[in-house]
């Protein structure tokens, strides 16, 4: 969330920030300011009473041993009262300060310079883009009709057993499935990234330390029972391993990368975008977290994207790069760029990744800070990024690789398939 001075010291620079993410932060940011105000005198009101509170009893103590016992029996009748005063101070702060949290994260993070104007994704920018897209014969066929066709990913087993959006891999397919996890997670650890298999169920503050809730509360599984979370993305249970932590510098960057599986509700989605493997309630991703001071981290937020960067070439997928602009940002971020991949056979891009900067937004709610070598404690940049979504990756290489004489496995995977080509 944001942080409360940046608001008060900085009222017109925020209300323009978030303006750029098509949210209107005027009237909040100034029911936060008033807020702030009366918070500020009760704790001054509070204080004051504190202190007369315990004057008055070293008073009382010193009556009492010069023998005075009924002013001090008075002066104790003052100080009953300071007591409940103190209460209803002392509430009324605890509160005012509950408004004041509850009303900043409503507010999303503020962009950073980079993030281009619009409103939708066709506002995006394209800073890159490489690789030939195939040209295929007329015949070719989608990847929903090659998985059928081979026998390696079954839809229709998978809406019987659970529902749509919940395939089952087979044979050669799971074997994919697997190529694709390991040459993700080897890659990044050969790139210093330390491996975790986490828990693919968070509790409620690890979903508000990382912004999920209350932001994103109607797309996530919920287990009612226990109030605990299914993951959309191993980024919740990641990051929050630091939440009430305080690093030292020298330990920066924090560099940890997972496989999970990952689960989204993907309420309102219909239409062909969502047909096979375009949208899924549950699929498999390996997911990168970096945790960086704060001069740093868009340095290394470069490094990320140079990193998922060399994934896609190593697939030799067709991709482009896009800084999103501020209305297709994430409520969290600061800077995003989305990956996408063409998908020859349905003619269209599919986005498999997205890196992004949080700079302190997570960090603020998760209380994750830093300690400098001359002993100030700053809040961390957070920052993660998709390295890679299987589901349109799978689907990218079953259309692209499509011959007659079967689909053509990307020579890096090779060596996990035991086969260069499925038929």
């Amino acid at each position: 969330m944001l942080v409360l001075n940046e608001i008060l010291k900085n009222r017109d620079a925020v209300v323009k920030a978030l303006a750029k993410k098509h949210f209107k932060a005027d009237e909040i940011v100034d029911k936060i300011i008033s807020l702030d105000q009366v918070r500020r005198n009760t704790k001054q009101q509070l204080d004051d009473t504190l202190f007369e509170s315990n004057r008055l009893a070293k008073e009382i103590g010193g009556l009492y041993k010069q023998g005075k016992k009924a002013e001090a029996d008075a002066l104790k009748e003052k100080t009953a009262e300071l007591k409940d005063l103190s209460k209803t101070l002392n509430d009324k702060f605890e509160e005012t300060q509950s408004k004041i949290n509850s009303l900043i994260v409503e507010m999303p993070n503020t962009p950073c310079d980079l993030v281009p104007e619009g409103k939708t994704a066709d506002d995006n920018v394209i800073v890159k883009m490489e690789g030939e897209i195939p040209a295929l014969p007329e015949d070719a066929l989608p990847h929903w009709e090659l998985a059928k066709k081979y026998n390696i990913i079954d839809f229709e087993l998978g809406n019987k057993v659970t529902g749509a959006g919940f395939p089952f891999y087979r044979g050669l397919g799971a074997r994919l499935q697997r190529s694709l996890i390991t040459y993700f997670l080897n890659t990044a650890i050969d790139n210093g990234f330390t491996e975790y298999q986490p828990p693919l169920v968070v509790n409620e503050a690890s979903g508000f330390g990382t912004g999920q809730l209350p932001d994103k509360e109607g797309q996530m599984y919920h287990c009612n029972l226990d109030n605990l979370y299914l993951i959309p993305t191993a980024e919740v249970p990641i990051t929050n391993i630091f939440r009430d932590v305080i690093l030292k510098e020298e330990e920066l960057p924090v560099k940890n990368v997972a496989y999970s599986g990952c689960f989204r509700r993907e309420a309102g989605s219909y239409g062909k975008d969502v047909r096979g493997l375009n949208r899924l309630h549950q699929f498999d991703k390996v997911e990168i977290v970096e945790i960086s001071n704060q001069e740093d981290s868009y340095h290394i937020l470069d490094t990320m994207v140079a990193h998922v960067e060399s994934l896609v070439k190593g697939l030799g997928l067709p991709y482009r790069i896009l800084r999103l602009c501020g209305g297709d940002i994430s409520f969290t971020s600061a800077l995003t760029y989305d990956f996408e991949v063409f998908s020859a056979a349905q003619k269209r891009w599919l986005e498999v990744s997205s890196v992004s900067n949080f700079e302190s937004f997570q960090a603020n709610r998760l209380k994750l800070r830093y300690k400098t070598s001359d002993g100030k404690t700053k809040l961390c940049h957070t920052l993660n990024g998709s390295a890679l979504a299987l589901p349109r990756i799978v689907a990218a290489l079953l259309e692209n690789n499509q011959t007659p004489e079967g689909i053509k496995i990307p020579a890096v995977l090779v060596p996990f398939m035991g086969c260069d080509i499925i038929k």
